[in-house]
């Protein structure tokens, strides 16, 4: 096996640059943030009001389109807008999710929202959703064991104020047979 010496300045110059071109991408992978990660409610001060209530894991079908369930639990006394709210000033509810990994999420159904009136506008009807929501999430994962990750974006209001939107993280972890 032969060695190669780096000899001239130029070599040298252009190995420099390699390594400092390396270090910026590796810096750059390891600072990407996940879609759940980027959201102001990180200092903790505004409370969670909605949580993944499951499933942890499950079994499916490899190679073929299936469809996960998933369950949220929104605390009592609050409501979240729905996926379709009726004024564009209002945060729709989204589910975002990382492909890859051998999951490719193909859609996500929504439940409707339940028009509700609130007393600081009695003649405006808000689709909102309360108490538990199931969203149904298709996708075709191939054979192994695979996570489903992501995040529940949301923003919740009690009857008299709206708190900043949220994001709360989604994780399932699917054995695909």
């Amino acid at each position: 096996m032969r060695r190669r010496v780096i000899t001239s300045a130029s070599q040298r110059v252009r190995l420099l640059w390699c390594v400092v071109a390396a270090g910026f991408v590796v810096t750059a992978v390891f600072a990407q943030k996940f879609p759940w990660q980027d959201t102001p409610e990180a200092d903790g001060k505004t409370p969670q009001t909605v949580r993944f209530a499951g499933p942890e894991q499950t079994e499916i079908a490899a190679r073929k389109p299936q469809v996960v369930e998933l369950y949220f639990k929104i605390q009592d006394g609050f409501h979240i807008n729905s996926h379709t709210p009726h004024e564009k000033t209002l945060i729709p509810t989204q589910l975002m999710v990382v492909d890859g990994d051998g999951v490719n999420v193909t859609g996500v159904d929504f439940p409707p929202g339940t028009d509700t009136s609130f007393a600081f506008a009695p003649n405006q009807k808000v689709s909102v959703y309360t108490g538990s929501v199931t969203l149904r999430a298709h996708m075709t994962v191939a054979p192994g064991g695979h996570l489903l990750q992501g995040a529940l974006r949301y923003q919740a209001c009690d009857a008299n104020a709206c708190m900043p939107p949220r994001k709360i993280p989604v994780a399932v972890s699917l054995l695909a047979k």
